[in-house]
């Protein structure tokens, strides 16, 4: 019998201005959910292109992001050329690597959906940068006793995800039908948490969890057990990763191992060199509107 894993954070996240007049339920990354080897931040993010919304060009070094919409429209673009439009339920497994600048830029309808930061070991840091790209169709998809996963990346149900983590993780996104429950197992050692969309959980236990909440699990079991408790039908991701265990140094866009590494990131972003030659000559179309 699977031994669950036991609670050790539960905390509610509420609305912050982040970006160019979009907002953010900011998860992992705020004061009490900081540097959760190997994850750096999660936001639910909202905005509009209407209402002027967005993340212009801005650039990153040393870590992984991972976008994926749950509705509107949301384009991307880079300096090394790269163009798309994420649709809902589509996700963009982006590897910064070395360098990249890019834009994120909601459409005109209201735009919603997640960002999960996935740090890297110090030797993957300056590979070149790289996508996955998986549109809603693509994800697999499966489901038992009224609970149904896409599995973004790792593996749920028996079904596993094409996506290659270089920092091994599982993102699975979950709905539940009222009064459903499952037990996911998670490799050992590795730090896990959920972020609740919709709906009201228990986690083998009696508390009862409000969405826009994150829980932290200890790492004292093979799985977490997740039981729908709402009327209506439940919302969540689970996310997990195996982690890394080396010094993490962050300012701003660009994460580290060493101040020296960071300070050296600022100035090849400054001057354009290492990875950010392009930055001189390149802005995006939608973040420049």
């Amino acid at each position: 019998m699977m031994k669950c894993r036991t609670l050790q954070k539960v905390v509610l996240s509420k609305w912050q201005s982040e970006g160019r007049g979009a907002r953010v339920r900011r998860s992992i990354g705020r004061p009490e959910l900081r540097n959760l080897d190997p994850f750096l931040l999660l936001d639910e993010f909202e905005g509009s292109g209407k209402d002027g919304g967005g993340f212009p060009d801005h650039p990153h070094r040393g870590f992984e992001t991972v976008s994926y919409l749950l509705e509107g429209e949301f384009t991307h673009e880079d300096f090394a050329g790269n163009r798309g439009v994420l649709g809902p339920g589509d996700l963009q497994w982006m590897t910064a690597g070395r360098g990249i600048v890019h834009s994120e830029m909601p459409g005109w309808e209201r735009t919603r959906g997640l960002q999960l930061w996935v740090n890297l070991a110090r030797e993957l840091k300056m590979v070149e940068p790289a996508y996955q790209e998986l549109t809603s169709a693509e994800i697999p998809l499966a489901t038992t006793s009224g609970v149904t996963v896409k599995v973004i990346a790792g593996t749920s149900m028996g079904v596993q995800s094409a996506v290659r983590t270089r920092t091994p993780t599982f993102y699975l996104d979950f709905r539940f039908a009222p009064g459903t429950s499952f037990k996911q197992e998670v490799p050992e050692g590795w730090t896990s948490f959920v972020y609740i969309l919709g709906g009201k959980f228990k986690f083998g236990g009696k508390e009862e969890i409000d969405a826009h909440t994150t829980v932290l699990f200890n790492t004292d079991g093979e799985g977490i057990e997740m039981e729908n408790v709402n009327q209506t039908e439940g919302h969540l991701v689970l996310i997990a990763g195996r982690p890394i265990g080396e010094p993490v140094v962050q300012h701003g866009p660009f994460v580290m191992c060493s101040r020296e590494e960071i300070e050296e990131a600022f100035e090849d972003y400054q001057t354009g060199r290492n990875g950010f030659e392009k930055v001189r000559t390149w802005k995006s179309v939608e973040g420049n509107k």
